[in-house]
């Protein structure tokens, strides 16, 4: 069990946790150090499009706190980013910090096409899938908030259209007679994905 599950449940000992890490927070040259540092480097690192190589610790650490449940997921991230000392300085750092915890990881092209998949209706509730090409508001709040620079994020294309295809029925010859219901159609191609 991951250590935020104590934390989340038991708010005296998040307290408790929060007295006893405080005067470690800062070590005796002013810097940042341990659960603080990493807190701070990941609000920082998950406000850019492009993060470097140094980010690796802090973001490792903030995408390991996962629940089976993702809204107690979304509470232990939040708490985690809540331990940088800056998160709660303004209303636009604690905007970006409920910003990250619901839009980061999510707002990829690759997350987006996994998650935003529809399908159409077709003989016998079988259909196409289509990826829809609307974005969910939590990604538009991310990508907008004002302390990041993600580039816009993922973006939509439409794919090419579907040349032909083929329906399996045509000709098919039973007691009725020739079933004429098929044969070659073309359709247009309205689906799309998204890329980064």
């Amino acid at each position: 069990m991951n250590r935020y599950h104590y934390l989340k449940t038991s708010p005296w000992i998040f307290a408790a946790a929060l007295a006893v890490a405080s005067p470690f927070a800062q070590a005796d040259d002013g810097l940042l150090t341990g659960l603080v540092k990493l807190s701070c480097e990941a609000i920082l690192c998950l406000s850019t499009g492009s993060p470097p190589n140094a980010c690796s610790p802090s973001l490792m650490h903030y995408f390991d706190i996962d629940f089976d449940d993702f809204s107690d997921t979304l509470d232990a991230r939040i708490d985690f980013l809540n331990l940088c000392p800056v998160s709660a300085e303004t209303p636009q750092m604690q905007a970006l910090v409920q910003a990250i915890a619901h839009g980061a990881g999510r707002c990829d092209a690759a997350s987006l096409n996994a998650t935003l998949v529809s399908y159409t209706s077709g003989m016998g509730g079988i259909g196409q899938g289509c990826i829809t090409g609307t974005k969910p508001a939590y990604c538009s709040v991310y990508e907008g908030h004002e302390y990041t620079d993600l580039n816009g994020g993922a973006k939509y294309i439409i794919d090419p259209p579907q040349q032909a295809g083929f329906w399996p029925f045509q000709g098919i010859v039973g007691g009725i007679g020739n079933i004429g219901i098929g044969g070659n159609y073309n359709t247009p191609q309205t689906c799309g994905h998204w890329v980064d």
